[in-house]
């Protein structure tokens, strides 16, 4: 199986009046940024088998530019992507066929907690996203315990990749 991580996109300040903390949407300027990111990352991974996304509204926009990107059908909510554990998700990403690629839409610091846990590293910190960033572990076996890091890219480079 591969998972890729992948932090939204920038959004609108945390506390912007009249916005709460859910329906936080991109910037103008992180959704066009992102939209080549998503680009960058056709380059280097054919269509994930899921798409699976936060529900808060920036992580959704951020899975629905990568799921056009790659022609894909609109991403489904996993509601642990935003509120739930590292092992949560891990569980809904086990329901998964072992040749499944899956695609992962979340926020900081449960995707690097995530990428940490996967890797069998102990602190998160240093594996913290950047808005945008993103990830690819491969996980052999059926398991979804430990995995093997394929890269790890800023949203810089990505874009870089779309060219």
């Amino acid at each position: 199986m591969q998972l890729l991580i992948v932090r939204h996109g920038a959004a609108v300040e945390r506390g912007t009046q009249g916005v709460s903390e859910e329906a936080r949407p991109l910037t103008p300027e992180g959704e066009k940024k992102f939209r080549k990111a998503a680009q960058g990352l056709t380059r280097l991974l054919e269509p994930p088998t899921a798409i699976l996304t936060s529900p808060l509204v920036r992580a959704r926009q951020t899975a629905a530019l990568a799921a056009e990107a790659w022609s894909q059908p609109a991403p489904k909510t996993l509601d642990a992507l935003a509120e739930g554990s590292v092992e949560d998700v891990l569980a809904a990403v086990a329901r998964f066929p072992t040749a499944a690629t899956v695609a992962l839409f979340g926020h900081e610091p449960q995707v690097s907690a995530l990428l940490a846990r996967l890797l069998g590293a102990s602190d998160s910190e240093r594996l913290a996203f950047k808005k945008g960033g993103a990830a690819l572990v491969e996980i052999e076996g059926g398991a979804v315990e430990v995995g093997r890091l394929v890269w790890f890219l800023p949203p810089g480079a990505l874009r870089d990749l779309a060219g």
